[in-house]
C-alpha cells in the first residue's frame, strides 16, 4: 500500500496509540473531581500542556485544548469577533482558507459582520500590500492560514505579522494545521495572537487539537458550562487524546529535525517526474510551497475516476480538502488562483509524511503513468 493522503490525516504513531490506551484504561477519572483520582488526571493534563507549550515555545497558560482544528479555528475566529464586536465588525481573511475558517466567516457575515476575502495570485499566495490596503479603523481580526491544505502554498505570515505590529488593536489568527512539523513558524516574531493545531495531522489521534491564545487575548467561548480550559472551552477534556497528542507532537518535531531532507527530496523527485508526464499540469508552485504537498491536474479525466483507479492498485491519494472531497464542485482554491474550469475540476493532491520513501515515490509514478494511459485508452475507444 502507498498512502499519499497525509494532508487529510496521518497514520497514528504506535507509541501515541499505546499511550492513549494506557491513559484511557488507568486514568479514567474526571480531572475536575476533587478526589485523588481526579487530581492525578489533572496532573496529567498539566504535564501535557507543559510539554506542548515547551515544544512550540509558548507559555502553558496559552494552550487551550479543543476537539481538533475545526473547533480551534471556530473558537479563534468567532471568539474574537463576538468578544470585540463593539470595537469593530470588520474582519479580513483570504479566499483560500480551509472550510472551517471560510464557513466561520460566512456565518459571521450573516450575523452582520463585514468580511473582506483577500484574493491570491496564481501561486495561491496573498499580497501583504492588498492586506494593508484593506485595513480599516474598525478592523478587529486578520486570519490567514500558514500552509494551504490543497496547494501547499506557504503564506508570508512573518511579513503579515510585521505589518500588523503597526496595528496593535487588530488580532492575528493563523491556521497552522497543515504547517506544524513541516514548515516552522515564529509566534512572537510574527505577532501571532491565536494559532490552531490538529492532532491527527501529526500522527496523533483524531478528535483532539489545541489553540494557542496569546496571554492577554480575550475570547467569547463557543461552549458554555464548566470552567475548563481557562474558561475558554467548557466540557470534560479528552484526556487520552491530549496525552497521546503531546507524545505525537514530540515525535513529529523530532523527525522534522532529522528527516526533513528526505521529505524534500521525495517531493522534488515526484514533482519532477509529474512534470514529464504528458497531460499532467502542476498546480503547486515550485517556490513558497510546503515540503509535503503536491497538487496537479489531469484535464480530461475526472479526479474521482483517477482516484479509484489508483485505489485498485493500492495507491491512496485525494482531490480537495478531506472536508470537501465528497463534493463534486470545482475546487474553490484552484478557482481563486485563476485556473480555468477544466484544470480546477480535475485536480489531484498527493501529500507525504516522514514515513514515506523514495521507493514509494517511484512506484507511484509508474502506477500513475499506467493508470492515465489506460484511462485515456478507454476514453478513445
Amino acid at each position: 500500500m502507498i498512502y499519499f493522503d497525509n494532508s487529510a490525516t496521518t497514520k497514528p504513531y504506535p507509541e501515541a496509540m499505546k499511550t492513549y490506551m494506557t491513559v484511557a484504561e488507568n486514568y479514567f477519572a474526571n480531572p475536575s473531581s476533587i478526589h485523588r483520582l481526579g487530581g492525578e488526571v489533572e496532573k496529567l493534563i498539566s504535564t501535557a500542556r507543559n510539554q506542548i507549550a515547551g515544544l512550540i515555545r509558548v507559555n502553558p497558560s496559552e494552550i487551550v485544548f479543543t476537539s481538533g482544528g475545526t473547533e480551534a479555528n471556530n473558537l479563534a475566529i468567532k471568539g474574537i469577533a463576538l468578544r470585540h464586536q463593539k470595537r469593530g465588525q470588520h474582519l479580513i481573511t483570504t479566499e483560500i482558507e480551509h472550510a472551517s475558517c471560510y464557513e466561520s466567516f460566512r456565518q459571521l457575515q450573516q450575523l452582520g459582520f463585514d468580511v473582506t476575502f483577500l484574493p491570491v495570485d496564481r501561486k495561491g499566495c496573498v499580497s501583504v500590500q492588498d492586506l494593508q490596503n484593506e485595513i480599516r479603523d474598525d478592523t478587529i481580526l486578520v486570519s490567514v492560514m500558514h500552509v494551504n491544505n490543497e496547494l501547499g502554498t506557504v503564506q508570508p505570515i512573518q511579513d503579515i505579522g510585521k505589518l500588523l505590529k503597526e496595528h496593535p488593536k487588530i488580532f492575528f489568527h493563523v491556521d497552522h494545521v497543515q504547517g506544524i512539523g513541516k514548515v516552522p513558524i515564529q509566534y512572537e516574531q510574527s505577532s501571532i495572537d491565536l494559532c490552531s493545531f490538529s492532532s491527527h495531522k501529526f500522527h496523533g489521534p483524531k478528535g483532539v487539537g489545541f489553540l494557542y491564545v496569546r496571554s492577554g487575548v480575550t475570547l467569547s467561548p463557543l461552549l458554555h458550562g464548566g470552567s475548563q480550559e481557562f474558561k475558554h472551552r467548557a466540557g470534560t477534556e479528552n484526556i487520552p487524546g491530549i496525552i497521546a497528542m503531546a507524545k505525537a507532537l514530540r515525535l513529529t518535531l523530532g523527525k522534522s529535525k532529522n528527516e526533513m531532507d528526505n521529505l524534500v527530496q521525495l517531493k522534488d523527485y515526484i514533482r519532477k517526474q509529474l512534470s514529464e508526464i504528458e497531460g499532467v499540469f502542476l498546480n503547486t508552485p515550485e517556490d513558497y510551497s510546503a515540503p509535503h504537498i503536491i497538487n496537479f491536474s489531469v484535464p480530461g479525466i475526472k479526479p474521482e475516476v483517477l482516484i479509484h483507479a489508483l485505489e485498485e492498485r493500492e495507491v491512496f491519494v485525494s482531490t480537495k480538502s478531506a472536508c470537501s472531497s465528497k463534493s463534486t464542485d470545482v475546487s474553490r482554491i484552484l478557482e481563486a488562483t485563476g485556473h480555468e474550469f477544466e484544470r480546477a475540476s480535475s485536480a489531484i493532491r498527493v501529500s507525504f509524511s516522514f514515513d514515506n520513501t523514495r521507493n514509494e515515490g517511484e512506484r507511484f509514478i509508474q502506477i500513475l503513468q499506467e493508470v492515465i494511459y489506460n484511462l485515456k485508452k478507454v476514453m478513445r475507444e
